[in-house]
């Protein structure tokens, strides 16, 4: 309290009819910051000394006496105590004591005179309640803000008032305010009256609502506080820990008069709202009784993203990726993307014949990449639009991908060229895990994307569900808080206000390159589609909005109103779009075939022909010379940088791969950092990202070494190969599955030239994953016409960690390849092998060798198109002693090898062997052990299928062949409803013409993927065994 009381009060006397400004641009730099400014009512002739040429003198004594009271005369300091405490004029000075007998009771006279006057305690508390009041509304503003454009919902799901605001919104009726007030001061909340609000207070330098003012009156703060926070605008941003950030927005909407419009502007705008709202209206009368997920209610929507891309583009934006739901997307390819309306219109006709390999998607889940001029900046910019599928919001974490390793390609290292714009429903913001697990991903180093502009079409309903039963949270908007995103809350009815909160939330991610979040409260003027009814469950509501006039015939009138157009111009701008519309439906009827390729959102320019088609069907070999593996050897089992110290345990683990190197054998670990580093000398960016993936899950990778000495001082080898090589990104992700995967898919997105990986920490763990591999990794090529080459590295493997530590559930993966089990391909066809690569709509291995491991990672950049790949890869055999490759299977000539026959005893007489076995993955080193144990290696073949899918007949068909006397079965160590056999036995069957049985030698079904008891385990393993190699295991069945 003493420093408060030394911050004492300036004072200088004003009458009410002047308008308040303080002297403290020119006071001395001792000036205080909580001074009181007094309104005196009196004429300054009611103190008698007090006049423009001792004005001077009085200010200086006034500052003295500030700094020591004693230092001036004792008819001074009683002067400023009264005045200071709130006497009335006139009273404050009092005449020197005189010097005599009497003067004794005259300064007892005068003493109670000052005492009785409040104290400097009671000026403080004063100036700390209006303080604390502006605070509120920073903090509390946005609950009273008219969010709602109906009048029905409170935006935050509460009618009430903050307890601690004291207006309400409306605004200053005395009556209200006088009520607020008093709730308030009889408490003591604030220790504010009535009476203070023509008093002026001294504003704190984190508010900005005095503009070139340093004092306001009590009554016009409130009421500047209110324009700032409680009219269609309401700002969450009080939880930011950061000064700078929260002193930006508070400049941005507090200061007076910010939110002006040139008459062009507004004319801009006005022009954006007609062709938003006559395109819903041209596609509700052509086709009324088609789907499209129109934007009615939310009409505001496109000038509000034109005016977030504009201003990033005249901030330096050139290429913007945008992700949305369905609701609105029609509206945004044509008007924001500036898709040709024609190829809109004619997605409308049922008669119309797709072109393009795939099944196609319906027209409100396409996307677009599209390279034009930005008429307001006349700069060029590029924006995309990612397909989506219905699974809302899981676009969002594609998208993030797609955005970072655009920014990686151009150098864009800080997001000034590449940013992304995200488009959410409200419900689907709320309720979508997938959107905290992407803000998640937002300031993480090998993540960010520098701020992403999220936009919440708020239509305050999900379906038919009401906000109230659809999230705990006040707003849908709060799971951006986690990250400190300001929210910018605002009344869709109000276009000028939803355009200014967008430039804002465009600065911001330029200034600050965080995410910010623009919370368009709106509605939806038709039901969930065109063809709901929506007053079932929402009869108020609707009746509501059945009344509500739409925000375009809102807007023209105002303009009208206040000449900054006039009718005829108005509708002159109505009659011109709607004639180009007209214009494209004429011509969409000329469309005879829709082309899915027009709706692609991530071209590869150069990479394919120039109608789609790779440029060859063969693939070169992906073998290496022996000096290129040897170095790379080299240094995957050297430190390359000098004065690093690495922990003694890592110290061995490299000198075994260095003796390995010298041997000239592999093994897992070797293999792919052979592969990555021969891939980085040909200018392919690798990037594998997942949890742990750095050290490894299994710690048999360590491509970053850590400096056992210096914190966080790392290095990373594998950047170290070459002179000119391209970088390798190796990054452990946050502990998610669903964000990750869907983000480094995006990545891959980007381009055809770089080797992106996601792996797993187990396999069983991608099916929190499930969305991305179901709706965009499987069918992403048939449905969008997009190539995919991103690599899925699976953990997988029975080994007795029990349910969630076993199966990367191979059964689902390859229930979705697209190839037929009863068709036998023509096995004579010229690159059989490459063609069914290109047929399928994903591929599936589970390599049984380092070798082969490292050849189908290499195959995956070298092949002429893009397939997704997924690698079922092993546990126990990464230190397997038999799981070894020699350098002799990696040299030039050598390929990937679909299938790897028996090579041992049975082959030299093969008419002799008894049972042929196929199998994949770890399980045939089990079954060679027991062969071996058994001695059977001339009874039994076994041939590893390593490549799943697509299924190698013709290698297949070989290998039976080659046994004419050998029963067949298939070996897993799965269980018989799980793994691979309900995909291999039909196709084998298919190979052999159904000549034959295809027998099973496995795990009984089981509704768990493994047991979680070590002895159980063993016991099913060597049961399977039994069956495998008893002759006599299946004549029963026969």
């Amino acid at each position: 309290m003493f420093h408060l009381r030394t911050c004492a009060a300036k004072l200088r006397p004003l009458t009410a009819s002047q308008t308040v400004k303080t002297f403290s641009q020119n006071r001395p730099a001792a000036a205080r910051t909580f001074g009181q400014i007094r309104c005196y009512t009196a004429p300054v002739a009611a103190e008698p000394f007090l006049s423009g040429t001792s004005s001077n003198y009085v200010e200086e004594m006034y500052y003295a006496w500030l700094e020591n009271p004693k230092s001036v005369h004792k008819s001074w300091d009683i002067f400023f105590r009264n005045t200071n405490a709130g006497a009335p004029p006139g009273t404050a000075y009092q005449s020197p004591l005189p010097l005599s007998p009497g003067s004794l009771s005259a300064v007892a006279r005068a003493r109670p005179l000052v005492e009785a006057q409040p104290n400097v305690d009671k000026l403080v508390e004063d100036h700390l309640a209006v303080q604390s009041l502006i605070r509120a509304y920073q903090i509390r503003g946005h609950h009273v803000a008219q969010l709602d454009p109906l009048g029905i919902l409170d935006a935050d799901l509460d009618s009430s008032v903050p307890a601690d605001i004291i207006s309400s919104t409306d605004k200053l009726d005395l009556a209200v305010f006088k009520e607020r007030l008093r709730m308030l001061t009889v408490g003591g909340f604030y220790g504010l009256d009535e009476s203070d609000l023509d008093k002026v207070f001294h504003l704190p330098t984190t508010t900005f609502i005095g503009g070139q003012e340093s004092a306001l009156p009590l009554r016009e703060i409130i009421r500047r506080l209110e324009m700032a926070y409680c009219q269609h605008i309401g700002v969450e941003f009080m939880f930011i820990n950061d000064l700078e950030q929260c002193q930006w927005i508070r400049q941005k909407f507090e200061t007076p008069g910010v939110m002006q419009f040139t008459n062009e502007e507004k004319r801009t705008l006005l022009a954006r709202l007609v062709r938003s709202t006559r395109f819903e209206e041209f596609l509700q009368r052509k086709w009324s009784s088609e789907k499209r997920f129109g934007l009615e209610g939310c009409e505001v929507l496109i000038p509000a993203l034109k005016t977030i891309i504009d201003k990033s583009s005249e901030n330096g934006v050139d290429y913007v990726i945008m992700g949305m739901p369905h609701r609105g997307r029609l509206n945004v390819l044509a008007n924001v993307i500036r898709k040709e309306l024609e190829q809109i219109f004619c997605q409308f006709d049922s008669k119309l014949e797709a072109a393009d390999e795939g099944s196609g998607d319906v027209k409100y889940h396409l996307g677009m990449y599209h390279r034009r001029i930005n008429r307001v900046t006349d700069r060029n910019i590029t924006l995309s639009l990612v397909a989506n599928p219905s699974h809302l919001e899981a676009a969002d974490p594609v998208v993030m991908g797609k955005t970072k390793a655009e920014q990686f390609y151009c150098g864009d290292t800080e997001g000034k060229k590449v940013m992304s714009i995200l488009l959410h429903g409200d419900a689907a913001f709320a309720g979508q895990g997938i959107v905290y697990e992407t803000f998640h991903l937002s300031d993480l180093p090998s993540y960010t994307t520098h701020g992403t502009v999220h936009v919440v079409v708020n239509n305050q309903i999900g379906f038919t569900t009401d906000p109230r039963m659809a999230r705990s949270s006040p707003y849908p908007t709060d799971v951006a808080r986690v990250v400190n995103a300001p929210i910018f809350h605002v009344n869709s009815d109000d276009p000028e206000a939803v355009m200014y909160v967008c430039k804002v939330a465009a600065e911001w991610r330029s200034t600050f390159h965080k995410d910010v979040v623009v919370d368009l409260v709106c509605y939806r003027r038709n039901g969930h589609n065109e063809m709901d009814e929506p007053m079932f469950t929402q009869p108020l509501m609707y009746k509501q909005i059945r009344k509500q006039k739409p925000v375009l015939q809102k807007y023209a009138e105002l303009l009208v109103s206040q000449g900054v157009v006039n009718q005829p111009e108005y509708e002159e701008e109505i009659s011109k779009y709607d004639k180009i519309c007209e214009e494209a439906f004429a011509r969409s009827k000329d469309e005879k075939i829709l082309h899915i390729k027009h709706w692609l959102d991530s071209p590869w320019p150069g990479f394919f022909t120039l109608d789609g088609q790779p440029r060859s069907m063969t693939c070169p070999s992906t073998g290496l010379t022996e000096d290129i593996l040897t170095h790379i050897g080299n240094v995957a089992s050297s430190v390359p940088v000098e004065n690093f110290t690495i922990h003694g345990g890592l110290s061995r683990i490299l000198k075994t791969r260095g003796e390995l190197v010298k041997n000239r054998t592999v093994d897992w670990a070797l293999a792919e950092y052979m592969a990555f580093g021969s891939l980085l000398k040909e200018g392919i960016h690798i990037r594998l990202s997942g949890q742990d993936v750095e050290r490894g899950t299994f710690s048999h990778r360590h491509h970053v070494l850590h400096d056992q000495n210096v914190d966080k001082r790392t290095c990373i080898p594998m950047n170290h190969l070459w002179p000119n090589q391209a970088p390798y990104t190796v990054c452990n992700s946050s502990l998610s599955e669903y964000g990750v995967l869907g983000f480094e898919l995006g990545f891959a997105m980007a381009s055809p030239n770089a080797l992106v990986l996601w792996e797993a920490q187990f396999g069983d763990f991608h099916n929190t994953a499930q969305c991305i591999i179901d709706q965009f990794i499987c069918p992403g090529q048939a449905k969008w016409v997009r190539q995919n080459g991103i690599v899925l590295l699976l953990p997988h493997g029975m080994e007795g960690m029990g349910p969630e530590h076993s199966s990367a559930r191979p059964e689902r993966f390859l229930q979705m390849c697209n190839d037929d089990p009863d068709v036998l391909p023509d096995l004579k066809e010229a690159n059989f092998d490459i063609n069914q690569l290109y047929d399928c709509n994903w591929v599936v291995v589970n390599c049984s060798t380092p070798g082969n491991f490292f050849h189908v990672l290499r195959r995956q950049i070298l092949l002429p198109f893009r397939k997704p790949l997924i690698i079922f890869t092993p546990k126990s055999l990464l230190r397997h002693p038999e799981a070894r490759s020699s350098f002799d299977e990696m040299l030039p000539g050598t390929h990937f090898q679909r299938v790897i026959p028996e090579d041992g005893p049975a082959t030299q007489n093969p008419e002799n062997v008894k049972r042929l076995l196929f199998c994949t993955g770890k399980v045939y080193y089990d079954l060679t052990r027991e062969r071996k144990a058994r001695d059977m290696a001339g009874q039994v073949a076994i041939t590893r299928i390593e490549q799943l899918s697509p299924f190698p007949f013709d290698l297949l068909l070989q290998e039976v062949q080659k046994y004419p006397h050998a029963e067949l079965a298939w070996c897993q160590e799965e269980h018989k409803n799980q793994g691979y056999y309900d995909y291999v036995k039909p196709r084998l069957r298919t190979t052999i013409n159904r000549a034959k049985p295809v027998w099973y030698a496995g795990r009984d079904p089981a509704a768990a993927p493994a047991t979680g008891n070590k002895k159980t385990h063993l016991t099913e393993l060597q049961r399977l065994l039994d069956t495998a190699f008893d002759l006599d295991a299946f004549k029963n069945f026969s």
